[in-house]
Protein backbone atom coordinates (compact mmCIF):
# COMPACT_ATOMS: atom_id res chain seq x y z
CA UNK A 1 0.00 0.00 0.00
CA UNK A 2 1.60 3.24 -1.16
CA UNK A 3 0.21 6.57 0.03
CA UNK A 4 1.06 9.74 -1.86
CA UNK A 5 0.24 13.36 -1.21
CA UNK A 6 -0.11 15.97 -3.95
CA UNK A 7 -0.64 19.69 -3.38
CA UNK A 8 -1.62 21.81 -6.35
CA UNK A 9 -3.42 24.99 -7.28
CA UNK A 10 -6.61 23.78 -8.85
CA UNK A 11 -8.43 27.09 -9.25
CA UNK A 12 -7.21 30.66 -9.71
CA UNK A 13 -9.94 33.29 -9.93
CA UNK A 14 -9.88 37.02 -10.53
CA UNK A 15 -12.61 38.73 -8.55
CA UNK A 16 -13.81 42.30 -8.97
CA UNK A 17 -15.87 43.01 -5.90
CA UNK A 18 -17.05 46.50 -6.80
CA UNK A 19 -14.16 47.93 -4.82
CA UNK A 20 -12.30 49.45 -7.74
CA UNK A 21 -9.51 46.89 -7.68
CA UNK A 22 -9.25 43.16 -8.42
CA UNK A 23 -8.22 40.42 -6.03
CA UNK A 24 -6.90 36.98 -6.94
CA UNK A 25 -8.40 34.00 -5.13
CA UNK A 26 -6.37 30.79 -5.14
CA UNK A 27 -7.81 27.40 -4.24
CA UNK A 28 -5.23 24.76 -3.38
CA UNK A 29 -6.13 21.08 -3.33
CA UNK A 30 -4.35 18.54 -1.14
CA UNK A 31 -4.93 15.11 -2.65
CA UNK A 32 -4.14 11.86 -0.87
CA UNK A 33 -3.89 8.73 -3.01
CA UNK A 34 -3.56 5.09 -2.10
CA UNK A 35 -1.99 2.98 -4.82
CA UNK A 36 -2.80 5.73 -7.33
CA UNK A 37 -6.49 5.96 -6.33
CA UNK A 38 -7.68 9.20 -4.73
CA UNK A 39 -9.00 8.62 -1.23
CA UNK A 40 -9.10 12.19 0.09
CA UNK A 41 -9.19 15.74 -1.22
CA UNK A 42 -9.20 18.89 0.91
CA UNK A 43 -9.24 22.51 -0.18
CA UNK A 44 -7.66 25.68 1.14
CA UNK A 45 -8.30 29.17 -0.24
CA UNK A 46 -6.35 32.36 0.09
CA UNK A 47 -6.86 35.79 -1.41
CA UNK A 48 -4.18 38.08 -2.81
CA UNK A 49 -4.67 41.83 -2.87
CA UNK A 50 -2.77 44.23 -5.15
CA UNK A 51 -0.16 44.87 -2.42
CA UNK A 52 0.51 41.16 -1.83
CA UNK A 53 4.01 39.72 -1.61
CA UNK A 54 4.05 37.09 -4.37
CA UNK A 55 7.45 35.62 -3.46
CA UNK A 56 5.97 32.40 -2.06
CA UNK A 57 3.35 31.89 -4.77
CA UNK A 58 3.61 29.41 -7.63
CA UNK A 59 4.53 30.74 -11.07
CA UNK A 60 0.97 30.33 -12.39
CA UNK A 61 -0.42 32.47 -9.56
CA UNK A 62 2.28 35.11 -10.07
CA UNK A 63 1.47 35.30 -13.79
CA UNK A 64 -2.24 35.84 -13.14
CA UNK A 65 -1.61 38.37 -10.39
CA UNK A 66 0.89 40.30 -12.49
CA UNK A 67 -1.66 40.59 -15.29
CA UNK A 68 -4.32 42.21 -13.08
CA UNK A 69 -2.33 44.04 -10.42
CA UNK A 70 -1.67 47.02 -12.67
CA UNK A 71 -0.47 50.38 -11.34
CA UNK A 72 -4.10 51.60 -11.45
CA UNK A 73 -5.24 48.58 -9.40
CA UNK A 74 -2.45 49.13 -6.86
CA UNK A 75 -3.38 52.82 -6.55
CA UNK A 76 -7.09 52.01 -6.14
CA UNK A 77 -6.27 49.49 -3.42
CA UNK A 78 -4.10 52.04 -1.58
CA UNK A 79 -6.92 54.62 -1.70
CA UNK A 80 -9.43 52.06 -0.41
CA UNK A 81 -7.12 51.13 2.48
CA UNK A 82 -6.69 54.80 3.41
CA UNK A 83 -10.48 55.18 3.50
CA UNK A 84 -10.72 52.16 5.82
CA UNK A 85 -7.95 53.49 8.05
CA UNK A 86 -9.60 56.92 8.26
CA UNK A 87 -13.00 55.46 9.07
Amino acid sequence: MALTKEVKNDKIEILQLGTGYPVVQVRTATIIKEDGVEISRKFHRHVLTPDADLANEDADVVAVAASVFTPDAIDAYAVAQQEVDNG
